[in-house]
């Protein structure tokens, strides 16, 4: 019996994601956008004549197999029949090649061209990939540009979403992709310049902060070797000013000096209390140091590479539990070392007073006011951030 013409909205672990059947099979698929309202808004957009329904049994179990596979398991979407009515011919082979990607590996746009016997065609395969109907059972999120670069995404948070998905899947990112690796403008993992526009359009008076600042990216990613020596300098920066907490992490390293990166979870607990004392620290501070360390030697602090995977939230509950790390010593380090594109710290006076400036208002707005306002900044709640930091500048 052919199905009757749909489409639905279903939970992933990459938020809520939209699919739409035919009679023939999946006719298309929308990941995450910026709330559920606007992916159903992309869905009626795209199929203006269908209407939302219950998914039929065929596609439910479509639905189950990307769940799984977006969960980190290994949903087979090879043989999920596609209704490719209004694909060109080209397009119809770079998909079939693409969805011959398993799941843990990636092709560059150039070796999908040669496969499909069209070398020198890698920018109309990107062209072909950037209008792919079926994201994840197309996954062309597995196909990156030339030198291991990661290409573009459409989906909303942009190179973010591609990376995170890569990650679910176990695939190993090249060296490139690491957030410790990253600096700069090149180095993050969403479009700057469209969290902009975006920004523009959703607040005129955030807007003219842009304006006054400049609208080039100027957040360069600070680089560390893991989560445990971000947050280990976290501890020892607290409550300073910054050149006597320099001075001190200077002396607490210096109690490692064959530490080549850094002191890491080993050498806090071998070093003991009283030295660390020696340095300068306080005992609350070592108290937190060893205790980060104990945690981190149970496995308990993920590594970078597991922070890929995990979303803002999952950062959070895993990170705050050490002692000396609250939730703003995470956003922090959501922001300026793994560039995360939504983070808003309410709680950060700087964020705050600059909002206050930037909308003329002669009160601080409340941590809880605040976050009610940011719902219009979203995806790109990071940038509306360090905007609000360059207000107090200007």
């Amino acid at each position: 019996m052919a199905m009757k013409p749909g489409f639905a909205l279903f939970a992933t672990p990459i938020g809520r994601c939209a699919i739409a059947w035919s009679a023939t099979g999946v006719s298309g698929l929308e990941l995450p956008g910026v709330n559920p309202r606007a992916t159903r808004a992309r869905m009626r957009a795209r199929f203006p004549h269908v209407a939302a329904a219950e998914p039929p049994a065929a596609i439910r179990r479509v639905v189950a197999r990307i769940r799984k596979l977006l969960a980190g398991g290994r949903g087979d979407l090879s043989t999920v029949a596609l209704d490719m009515n209004g694909v060109s011919p080209f397009q119809r082979r770079v998909y079939e090649a693409v969805r011959a990607i398993a799941p843990g590996a990636t092709r560059t746009y150039g070796e999908i061209a040669a496969r499909i016997g069209r070398p020198g065609s890698a920018r109309a395969v990107g062209q072909a990939l950037g209008r792919n109907p079926f994201p994840i059972v197309v996954p062309c999120h597995r196909v990156l540009a030339a030198g291991s670069a990661a290409g573009g995404f459409t989906a909303a948070g942009g190179i973010a979403t591609k990376l995170r998905m890569l990650a679910l899947e176990g695939t190993a990112l090249p060296p490139a992709f690491e957030p410790q690796r990253r600096t700069g403008s090149a180095g993050l993992a969403f479009d700057w310049g469209a969290a902009v526009a975006h920004l523009r359009a959703a607040d005129a008076k955030l807007g003219a902060v842009i304006d006054a600042a400049g609208a080039a990216n100027a957040l360069a990613l600070a680089a560390t070797p893991s989560i445990f020596a971000a947050l280990a300098e976290a501890i020892v920066h607290q409550q300073l000013s910054g050149k006597a907490a320099a001075a001190i992490y200077g002396r607490f390293c210096a109690l490692f000096p064959r530490a080549a990166h850094g002191p890491t979870a080993a050498h806090v607990l071998r070093a003991g209390g009283e030295r660390l004392r020696g340095a300068g620290l306080s005992a609350a501070k070592v108290a937190a140091l060893q205790d980060l360390a104990r945690r981190d030697r149970a496995g308990e602090i993920p590594t970078l590479a597991e922070a890929l995977a995990m979303d803002d939230a999952a950062i959070v509950e895993r990170l705050t539990v050490v002692r000396g790390i609250g939730r703003w010593t995470v956003e922090m380090f959501l922001i300026f070392h793994l560039g995360r594109p939504d983070v808003l710290p309410v709680d950060d006076y700087g964020v705050r007073k600059g909002f206050a400036l930037a909308h003329r208002k002669r009160a601080l707005p409340t941590p809880r006011e605040l976050a009610r306002y940011g719902e219009r900044w979203r995806p790109y709640r990071t940038v509306a951030s360090w905007y609000c930091w360059r207000a107090l500048e200007l």
